[in-house]
Parts: structure tokens; sequence; C-alpha cells
């Protein structure tokens, strides 16, 4: 088994845990996780789709969902919420995983192609960008920019025709275990990503070479 490409996810593997930036923002808006998450949840629904959908095709822009998400806090729970600028504020004082920039940085030098593959919402283009230099990537492949998102099975076969590379010869490296399974559904290797030793050991043992 060999790998000529590793695919990487930006939220929650190239930051910070994802629960512990939820967490903390919730906290700064002076409301609990649970409240929000909730929240998000509804709005989700309405378009027949989860908490991150409507931002991360998008179907919606980020101020009317920061708008529907505060009135669903404000209609369950009473408060009053502001979420304007929400892309920027969920960034702000996060830092970038830097153990698993060195083992991509890694990778690349080795000639292995490197990717950015991620559900994300326009706004979040810039705050990636500030975090992390675009020069890590060979490509950048992002879900508000195509119009279909992880875990369907279209973004995985756009992905590996971008980079000329067989699908059985991609990894994508997701700290969502849904997103591990949409990309083995679609014939490429996969690894849960929970740190950053225990991934790139991972990728070693499945064979990742250039």
């Amino acid at each position: 088994m060999t790998v000529r490409a590793v695919w990487t996810d930006f939220g929650g593997v190239l930051t910070p845990p994802v629960n512990e930036t939820f967490a903390a923002f919730a906290a700064n808006i002076g409301v609990p996780a649970a409240a929000l998450q909730a929240a998000m949840r509804k709005v989700g629904d309405r378009y027949g789709t989860d908490s991150m959908a409507p931002l991360d095709i998008p179907l919606i822009s980020e101020e009317d969902w920061a708008k529907q998400v505060a009135e669903e806090v404000r209609a369950d729970n009473g408060a009053v919420v502001d979420l304007s600028r929400f892309g920027e504020r969920w960034f702000a004082g996060r830092p970038p995983n830097s153990s698993w920039v060195r083992t991509l940085r890694d990778f690349r030098e080795r000639g292995v192609f490197v990717g950015l593959l991620s559900n994300m919402p326009p706004s979040w283009d810039e705050q990636w960008r500030r975090m992390v230099s675009p020069e890590l990537f060979d490509d950048v492949v992002l879900s508000f920019q195509i119009g279909c998102r992880k875990p369907d099975a279209e973004i995985f076969a756009l992905a590996a025709d971008r980079c000329g590379i067989p699908a059985a010869d991609c990894v994508l490296v997701d700290d969502l275990a849904a997103n591990c399974a949409g990309a083995q559904a679609a014939g490429w290797h996969a690894v849960h990503f929970t740190d950053s030793a225990t991934a790139a050991a991972e990728l070693d043992r499945q064979g990742v070479c250039a």
C-alpha cells in the first residue's frame, strides 16, 4: 500500500480541537455551548442540512445565518447574542497546530503531494491564510468555492482529479469520523485525527511516499 497525496482538514486538525474553540466562543458571547449548538442545528434543519452546511456551501450569507442563529438562541433561552463578524471572532486568538504544520512540511519536502481539503465558509478564507501559509499546500479545495462538501463523494473525486493522483493513493486526515468514512467510501485512505504524533505515525504506517 502506498499513499502519494496527503489531504488535510483545517479546523480541528491545523487548529486546536473544535470543541475547545466552541466552548470558548460560547463563553465569550455569554450563552451555554449546548444552547448555541442547538440553535445552529435548528438553522441547519431549516435548510435540510447539518449545522454548518448553510455556511460551508454556502446556502446563505454569514450575516443572514448569524441573525437566524441569534434569533433561535433568543427564542429558546431568552438571551440576546451578537454573532456579527462570526468568522473573524471564531478564530480570534486561535493558534495554528505548529506540530502538524511541521509534519506536512516534512512530507512535502520528501516529494509527497500535500493539499488542504476543508468544509469552510467564505469568511474563513482570510482567517486560515492568516494562520497557515498557503505555500504549505500544493492545492487547496474549499467547500464554499466548489459548492460541495465532505463527506460527499463529489468533493473527493474533484480533489483526486485536481492533484492527478488516483483515489487509491490519496489519504484524508480529518478530525471528524464521518468525513473519514466518506473518504474511504470514495476509495481513499483516511486517518481520523486526534493528535499530530498519532496521525503522523499512522501516515507512515500507511506507506506515505513520494
